[in-house]
């Protein structure tokens, strides 16, 4: 399908990718052989060939982790109170990984069709994983006799993972040589996809030299990733040179790609499936869901704030003092990216400390009601996308503080103008959404402030700085699709 006039990307076959990555039309590349069709010899043997040494700092890694796993999981059940358990990511994603050892051998002797080739997409988190999804839906379109594995690294992604449309799901297993075999001796896959960032260098190595063909999609690397610096090169450029195919999101990373050893053929632009995946869920909001339906009936207008952390709500909450002084009757919607008990209540005495009315989402949802409520904390995950449908601005958190920017394209699907914090050098859409008029970065409270009073302020430009955010993102959709035509040629 050709993409919306103005796109940077042409229709699929006529992708132009400047600089050393490679140039013109997707190459029908044979897809690398599969255990079906046994690998040819070849000399040199480079990483993830089969019978190829692997490079140290990979051994090194391997025996550390397999070391440690057990020690992980051990004390991951023990030693401290269920609340704490419950709240550290770090031990539910272990707990996590104990659970599934044996989820996917399990399910294999049920539901694992030899007839059938089986597609393995990773992705570390949700915003990874949203993307993800986009992927997997255009593919299992494309190729309705796929069967799909689903796997995650972060505890945030459970929920997506449960809501996956995959045969199976879990957490990733173990990035051990005795895990990483298991896992693939089970699910017998015939294409390993890593999403934006994430390739884990043990498995991907074990599949390629299976002759499994491994790709990146959706594929990111910022220009000040560590990955580019040397110990990333050294550590990661062997798994690197293992993948069958890069699809990146842009010309700019698809060349930095080749810094770290991917042969440049290999690299091809497809844009971000996120942009898809965000289009669609702002689509599919339901203004009579009972969570959007009491903020749906109100003319107030209303910032929605998503995926806040500490760092945003201490720059965010002063600054909307000085709008409410303006703007009287201002509503905030506002998101944690961890709505846990331990962020929730401080963040409503701080609220309440302002003088702002709340109530929690489920609180909403129960009564039917807001009319009384000044500020709406959000007590779940899984309905920010649909939230942005209710507000006239939107403020994306991660700016604030090293982890970086949280997804700018869900606010620009719904229509709203976008502002974040200074810290957005890992979102490319933040730069493009920014330089094109329809977000704007800021430094602190005061410009916070100035910026969100000129879009919800009366005659505000709030609602023509959303209609550039929305174009922007309408000009790039089409990369799920983009991205599966890259994909059928690997798959037999």
């Amino acid at each position: 399908m050709d993409t919306e006039p103005g796109s940077r990307f042409r229709s699929p076959g006529r992708y132009r990718v400047e600089g050393p990555v490679a140039t013109g039309s997707i190459p029908t590349m044979a897809a690398s052989p599969h255990p079906r069709h046994p690998p040819p010899s070849s000399t040199p043997k480079p990483p993830g060939s089969k019978g190829a040494r692997w490079p140290l700092p990979i051994r090194v890694y391997e025996r550390v982790l397999r070391a440690l796993a057990p020690l992980l999981m051990g004390g991951a059940r023990g030693g401290r109170s269920p609340e704490e358990r419950e709240g550290s990511k770090l031990i539910r994603g272990i707990q996590g990984r104990c659970r599934d050892r044996d989820r996917f051998s399990s399910w294999a002797e049920e539901g694992r069709d030899p007839e059938r080739p089986l597609a393995w997409i990773h992705a570390p988190s949700v915003g990874e994983g949203l993307q993800a999804k986009a992927v997997l839906e255009a593919l299992r379109t494309r190729r309705p006799d796929l069967q799909f594995a689903y796997t995650h690294f972060s505890p945030s992604a459970e929920a997506l993972a449960r809501r996956m449309p995959a045969d199976v799901s879990g957490y990733l297993p173990w990035d051990t040589r005795p895990a990483a075999m298991a896992a693939l001796d089970a699910l017998q896959p015939d294409l390993l996809l890593f999403t934006k960032t994430e390739v884990w260098p043990v498995l991907a190595l074990l599949a390629a030299e299976r002759g499994i063909p491994v790709a990146l999609v959706a594929a990111t690397l910022p220009r000040a990733a560590g990955r580019r610096g040397l110990l990333g090169r050294a550590f990661l450029t062997p798994a690197f040179r293992a993948l069958t195919r890069v699809m990146a999101i842009s010309p700019e990373d698809g060349a930095r790609f080749t810094e770290l050893g991917v042969d440049p053929t290999r690299v091809l632009v497809t844009g971000d499936p996120g942009m898809d995946s965000a289009w669609e869920r702002a689509q599919a909001a339901d203004p009579g869901a009972p969570y959007l339906a009491p903020l749906h009936g109100s003319s107030r207008p209303t910032l929605v704030a998503g995926s806040t952390w500490g760092a945003d709500e201490a720059v965010l909450l002063p600054a909307l003092g000085k709008v409410r002084e303006m703007v009287g009757d201002l509503r905030l919607v506002i998101a944690p990216h961890e709505p846990d008990e331990a962020h929730l209540a401080p963040l409503e005495q701080a609220l309440q400390a302002g003088g702002w009315r709340i109530r929690r989402l489920g609180e909403v949802e129960r009564r039917g009601d807001a009319q009384d409520v000044d500020a709406v904390v959000v007590d779940r995950v899984g309905v920010l996308a649909h939230l942005y449908s209710v507000g006239q601005a939107a403020y994306v958190g991660g700016g604030f503080h090293a982890a970086g920017l949280h997804s700018v394209l869900e606010p620009a699907a719904s229509g709203l103008p976008v502002v974040f914090g200074p810290r957005f050098a890992n979102s490319l859409a933040a730069e493009e959404l920014k330089s094109e008029g329809g977000g704007v970065s800021v430094e602190g409270e005061v410009e916070l402030a100035r910026v969100l009073l000129s879009w919800l302020g009366r005659g505000g430009d709030g609602e023509a700085v959303g209609a550039r955010a929305r174009s922007y993102l309408l000009r790039h959709r089409g990369a799920a699709a983009r991205t599966v035509d890259a994909l059928l040629p690997l798959l037999p």
